[in-house]
């Protein structure tokens, strides 16, 4: 067999000139195969961004629900806490829920139930307690001490004036006997 360099393979050249031997048929074939493959790598992070929009899940009984006791507790406080401090405002019962030295990695609101009343009583206005959570609820997650519910966001979409776009929020709780220590989300200043 003889020796083929790997380039003639790519592009072959004359024996005479060191021209390309592809006729001008396969050079326009040859542009017209690059420039279909640069349009699909243009294309495919289009394609990727489009999305399905999130959807609030109806069934909050589900949600909660877990064959083990003590997540199913844990999830229950959590959605109580949120039902009745935050949706409804009652800040009174803030006590109920959470422990003098609670944690707050939300960068707006200051840590400790003190502080966590004083930052919620600028705005909330006290309702009457609903028996679900009214905000569009995605999931309830819960691990060890952890509970992390996951909600639905729309946002305006700055690729598309007048379009919105969801995606998912988080709040996540840590757990300590009974009553909420800590929480995180994704909150920017």
């Amino acid at each position: 067999m003889s020796a083929i360099s790997r380039s003639s393979l790519v592009s072959p050249r004359s024996e005479t000139d060191g021209r390309s031997a592809f006729s001008e048929q396969e050079h326009r074939l040859n542009k017209a195969f690059i420039s279909l493959v640069a349009a699909c790598a243009f294309a495919l992070p289009l394609q990727a961004s489009a999305q399905d929009p999130v959807q609030a899940t109806a069934d909050h009984a589900q949600l909660l629900s877990s064959p083990d006791p003590k997540l199913a507790a844990n999830k229950r406080l959590v959605y109580d806490f949120w039902r009745e401090v935050l949706e409804a405002g009652h800040l009174e019962l803030a006590d109920k829920y959470l422990v003098d030295s609670y944690i707050q990695h939300n960068p707006t609101v200051p840590s400790g139930r003190e502080g966590f009343v004083k930052f919620f009583s600028r705005f909330s206005k006290v309702k009457p307690i609903a028996a679900s959570i009214k905000a569009p609820l995605v999931t309830i997650m819960a691990e060890g001490d952890l509970v992390m519910l996951g909600f639905v966001r729309e946002y305006p979409d700055p690729a598309a004036a007048g379009q919105k776009y969801t995606t998912t929020w988080f709040d996540m709780f840590r757990i300590r006997d009974g009553k909420i220590v800590e929480h995180w989300d994704p909150a920017r200043k």
